[in-house]
């Protein structure tokens, strides 16, 4: 049996809210529950659709609800009086906030928003709890399951959890291998997966249930996929695996029962793709933050293609390629598989590269030890020298040949190479010249930030507001100059109103960006961590005069001296902070950008222990431990 259509016939005399129900009786908290006393709460209740990052509690706010997570994830920090937060918890499908605290009627110090699109069923608290005197059935469940999250929360006792719903889109057929790598990869990490699809593709795949939602040539009946799904309640995911042609009433029945959509598409099909967004009309209807574009990066393409309006229809994208990397490209370049992994497990790990000039060059062995201890990058945040080497990075080149391009391209010319300070007064000529432009443009081309490999986010400063200034689109040459555009040295960078230069002068290493891009590790690279106490000639035990400094020489050492004054506060928000010792590197030795790098790796190295067991307890099967020790 081949792949077909999914008719909308035998969903048009369902409710709209039918998938409401449904999922309130797979709760854990409502398992077991009677119809009746599932009737009431429905009565008194009503559904809140979370976008991502939208709050749903404030800490001046009075607790008086009690919220059921019928979808998605949310996250609580708790704010002290002065306003600082700290991470409290993270609350999933299934569970439910303001039970117990609701019972207070009080302020609480929380600050709760969701981690990415989802559903909450609010029941008043006093309502709830007359609830529960009306149906002790109902009292009696809400107790057992709240007693084992406590369970769960003070001896780590598991829970099992209602399985996530996601559904794979396909543009066409050619992308169905790709869905079967994502579901190798899912079942590796010990994933119990259920398929309902259109493609008999999945009949007699080990390890996967599978169930046809085509028979004779017809959808199958809604009861039936409704029963199927209860079913299948032991299983951590059930997988919606269908093609694109499908009507619009099924679209609208399938995108309010599943938690995710992946919409797989070739890089060479995105007008097609984006025609059936709009067809769709995603952003009316409020799906936007549960869409993510899978691209296939096919023959030669290394970027996915550029639609200025991706951002209507889809929270996120990914770049999948088809085979191995091959050369300039590394293994940065192939992680888009792993990424959408992490993704749909709730792991997004995060590298912020700080500024340092040529010292920068350093962050490049970093990443490029994270490839090869198999840890993939989700998204890179970079400052100055951080953003020219994280956004080179995240255009899939490879870290060793980037190294080697850096070397070459930046090293002084014959003449700077014989006077006094001549590397010094080369950077002055290449900024004063705007050689930084088309020295870049070779590799990066006219590419958007939006179109490579990995996330990368470039900081600057905008002069004009005395704010830093944070990129994520647009064109990635241009991202790189205003972060690395370096006062004195260049004039600002004037564009669409604001005047641009360094980043670094106000947020050196940009672990706090990252982490309000929602990312829930975060490593932080800082090379200014450690500064030489010498200045040009003069030390502190040496003599009080000395070779005189120069003006570049002082101007770098300055913001060396707040950057390292600072280093403590940008490296705060950060689970894991690598510091390279490249104290015995001018700031502007880009020659020497294969040195430093080998001092990033070994530093990186000596890391890496203690990084796997940080990301082991984050997700213990993505990243497992092998002989009793993270892997």
């Amino acid at each position: 049996m081949g792949s077909a259509t999914i008719s909308a016939a035998n969903w048009r005399n369902t409710a709209m809210n039918d998938d409401i129900p449904a999922l309130l009786k797979v709760h854990e908290y409502f398992r077991g529950a009677s119809d009746e006393a599932v009737r009431d709460v429905l009565a008194v209740a009503r559904v809140r659709h979370l976008a991502t990052g939208e709050v749903v509690h404030q800490p001046e706010d009075t607790l008086a609800s009690v919220g059921f997570i019928l979808r998605g994830r949310l996250k609580a920090v708790k704010v002290d009086s002065s306003g600082r937060e700290t991470p409290f918890r993270i609350m999933e499908r299934g569970e439910q906030m303001g039970m117990m605290l609701g019972a207070l009627q009080e302020p609480v110090p929380v600050r709760v928003f969701s981690l990415e699109p989802s559903t909450v069923l609010q029941v008043d608290h006093a309502q709830a709890m007359e609830l529960t005197l009306k149906h002790p059935d109902l009292r009696s469940l809400w107790l057992k399951t709240f007693a084992g999250t406590l369970r769960k929360q003070f001896f780590g006792a598991t829970t099992k959890r209602a399985p996530m719903m996601l559904v794979l889109i396909h543009e066409s057929p050619a992308s169905r291998p790709v869905a079967e790598r994502l579901l190798a990869r899912l079942r590796d990490v010990g994933e119990n997966l259920a398929v309902l699809s259109d493609s008999d593709r999945w009949q007699g795949v080990t390890g996967v249930r599978f169930r046809s939602l085509v028979a004779n040539g017809q959808s199958i009946e809604p009861e039936e996929i409704r029963n199927q799904v209860a079913e299948w309640q032991d299983t951590n995911r059930i997988i919606f695996d269908v093609s694109a042609q499908m009507t619009p009433d099924w679209v609208e029945r399938l995108m309010r029962l599943v938690d995710r959509a992946v919409y797989f598409v070739s890089s060479t099909a995105s007008d097609a793709a984006v025609a059936r967004l709009q067809a769709f009309d995603v952003p009316a209807r409020g799906w936007r933050d549960k869409i993510s574009i899978a691209w296939l990066l096919e023959g030669n393409a290394t970027v996915a293609p550029a639609v200025p309006t991706l951002r209507d229809y889809a929270i996120r994208d990914f770049k999948i390629t088809e085979g191995p990397p091959r050369h300039p490209m590394g293994w940065g370049f192939g992680g888009g598989m792993e990424r959408l992994v992490h993704d749909l497990r709730g792991v997004r790990i995060g590298v912020a590269l700080g500024g340092g000039a040529a010292r920068g060059m350093t962050h490049l062995g970093v990443l490029k030890v994270l490839e090869e201890s198999g840890i993939v990058v989700d998204m890179i945040a970079g400052t100055s020298a951080g953003a020219l080497t994280g956004v080179v990075y995240a255009s899939g080149l490879d870290c060793d040949y980037s190294s080697d391009c850096f070397a070459k391209d930046l090293r002084p010319s014959w003449l700077f190479r014989h006077i006094t300070r001549g590397s010094h007064w080369s950077l002055l000529y290449k900024y004063r010249r705007g050689h930084f432009d088309p020295m870049l443009r070779p590799y990066l081309h006219d590419w958007k930030l939006e179109q490579l490999a990995v996330p990368c986010l470039s900081v600057t400063v905008d002069l004009v507001s005395g704010k830093s200034v944070v990129r994520e689109r647009g064109d990635a040459v241009h991202a790189i100059l205003e972060s690395i555009n370096i006062p004195v040295l260049s004039v600002p960078i004037v564009r669409n109103g604001q005047a641009l230069i360094d980043g670094g002068l106000v947020n050196n290493i940009p672990a706090d960006v990252l982490v309000a891009m929602g990312c829930n590790f975060v490593i932080a690279v800082s090379v200014t961590a450690k500064m030489e106490s010498k200045f040009c000639d003069i030390k502190p035990d040496g003599p009080t005069m000395g070779r005189k400094p120069g003006v570049v020489q002082t101007l770098l050492r300055s913001l060396l001296v707040q950057n390292y004054n600072l280093n403590a506060f940008g490296v705060q928000p950060a689970d894991l902070v690598i510091e390279p010792d490249v104290t015995g590197f001018d700031m502007t030795e880009f020659v020497r950008a294969k040195e430093m790098a080998a001092i990033g790796k070994a530093a990186a190295r000596e890391q890496i222990p203690q990084l796997r067991q940080l990301l082991n307890r984050l997700d213990p099967q993505l990243f497992p431990a092998v002989n009793g020790q993270p892997a």
